[in-house]
């Protein structure tokens, strides 16, 4: 588990491309204090397993399922990535619930000053939006934003600029594609509010079921 707090931004070393994985050399000082091989790791909000480390960074697959899902399969060699740890047991809860698994993604549509603070709209599908909103919470590209406006569309957070300087978003412009996690609370409070859905598509037992049966 996440919090949404970037520790440190790395930078992409290499990417060895196969038909429909990769692996990554990310370079990286800080997480790499106490980084065992086997340890999680968000990189732009994307949990990733260390498979490999060196004096200055360390390696990760990122598999088919990831790259459809999510913006790494962009990243090139230089591209900055914000990197978290996962949280430990006595840490500091500091952003929100973050699964470093991601919904999907969402493109930048504007970037605004608005005296201190940069306001930044995300368009994204529909199925993402019905779990963003406003006042809620939104991992972009790995950190804990706080929602400020919802649209049928589109959603807006506004960031501080210590966020905008030490992490990737600040060298985001209109146009470029974020990971998006949305609020885990939510999507575990639909499905159990709504089990029968599920079932019902499974050809399962749903309450209909059930009434016929004399329950």
């Amino acid at each position: 588990m996440f919090t949404g707090i970037v520790e440190e931004l790395g930078t992409i070393r290499a990417i060895q491309r196969g038909t429909h994985s990769a692996v990554l050399s990310i370079g990286a000082s800080l997480v790499l204090s106490d980084l065992k091989i086997g340890d999680s790791v968000a990189v732009n909000g994307v949990c990733l397993t260390a498979t490999g480390k060196d004096g200055g960074g360390f390696t990760a697959d990122v598999m088919h399922e990831t790259l459809n899902r999510s913006s790494l399969g962009k990243l090139v060699p230089g591209s900055p990535v914000n990197l978290e740890r996962a949280m430990p047991a006595n840490g500091r809860f500091g952003g929100h619930i973050v699964s470093g698994h991601i919904d999907g993604v969402g493109t930048i549509l504007s970037v605004h000053r608005d005296d201190n603070a940069l306001w930044y709209t995300v368009r994204a599908a529909p199925e993402l939006l019905r779990y963003v909103v406003e006042k809620g919470s939104v991992t972009i590209d790995g950190v804990s934003l706080t929602v400020a406006a919802v649209e049928a569309d589109r959603f807006s957070v506004s960031l501080i600029p210590h966020t905008a300087m030490v992490t990737v978003l600040g060298r985001k412009r209109p146009g470029d594609t974020v990971n998006l996690e949305t609020d885990i609370i939510g999507k575990y409070v639909e499905k159990l509010l709504n089990p029968q859905e599920e079932l019902s598509s499974k050809g399962g037992i749903t309450l209909d079921f059930l009434r016929e049966n004399g329950f």
